[in-house]
């Protein structure tokens, strides 16, 4: 696939001084947010979690944590419903949540504008095709939080959307999708987990390898043992790769 000049030179030049702009213009947002957050939700604000970035490659996420940790008798973390703050859910509908992910585009592990930055556990399940949407920089915004935030398209919709996306950088892709953002956010709507597993109007399960699994394109086995390697994956920060053994012939 041949790259223009804007995604060889120009998108990482824009990254970088956009996210540090915009890091010193929101910097007291960010001040408010981290001193709410560490006392509505009494701990550390900060939520990392390893995601797959440019090429599978595995990099530390940073958002505003919008959960509590609260846990079962058995010392295990209650569902994600039950763990959700009113102002969590604030954060998640403003996308404030987001913000601490302009460090990770200053560090180079995302962009702007990309496809979203995917769970471990759901890219270990994708094929050969789709990987291939995921060979360039996650971005903080991109096609899934404009047209995806509700959860109401199917996954071979988001798969066609962050395709078309990787095979078409281009500076005025990259510009509609950023403005495009602010509408959707305007318009409300979430882009979370704990909603979209209650929302009775999703169309496709949050979690890929259970779309799979309840489409009957996985076995019991295949899905237990996609989670095995992405905890594996994780723990030993390795890049992901495609899979066969997880994949029906």
């Amino acid at each position: 696939m041949k790259r223009g000049i804007y995604q060889l030179f120009f998108k990482r030049c824009f990254d970088i001084i956009l996210s540090l702009v915009a890091i010193i213009l929101l910097s007291p947002v960010f001040l408010i947010v981290y001193l709410l957050s560490a006392v509505l939700l009494k701990g550390n604000p900060i939520f990392k979690q390893y995601r797959p970035g440019k090429g599978g490659k595995i990099f530390a996420l940073y958002k505003f944590r919008s959960m509590t940790n609260k846990k079962d008798k058995s010392g295990n973390l209650l569902p994600d419903k039950d763990r959700i703050t009113t102002w969590g859910k604030i954060l998640r509908k403003t996308s404030l949540d987001e913000l601490p992910q302009l460090f990770n585009i200053l560090k180079g592990n995302m962009s702007i504008v990309g496809p979203r930055p995917r769970l471990v556990s759901d890219m270990i399940f994708y094929d050969k095709e789709v990987l291939q949407a995921y060979n360039v920089r996650p971005g903080i915004t991109g096609p899934a939080q404009v047209y995806d935030r509700n959860s109401e398209n199917s996954w071979n919709s988001v798969f066609d959307r962050d395709l078309h996306y990787s095979q078409n950088i281009t500076f005025w892709n990259d510009t509609k999708l950023f403005f495009k953002t602010f509408l959707a956010v305007l318009k409300g709507g979430s882009s979370n987990g704990a909603n979209n597993n209650d929302s009775k109007q999703s169309k496709r399960e949050y979690y890929y390898p259970d779309h799979l699994l309840k489409s009957n394109q996985i076995t019991k086995e295949q899905y237990d043992a996609g989670l095995d390697i992405a905890n594996e994956i994780i723990e030993n920060k390795r890049t992901i790769v495609y899979t066969k053994e997880l994949h029906k012939d």
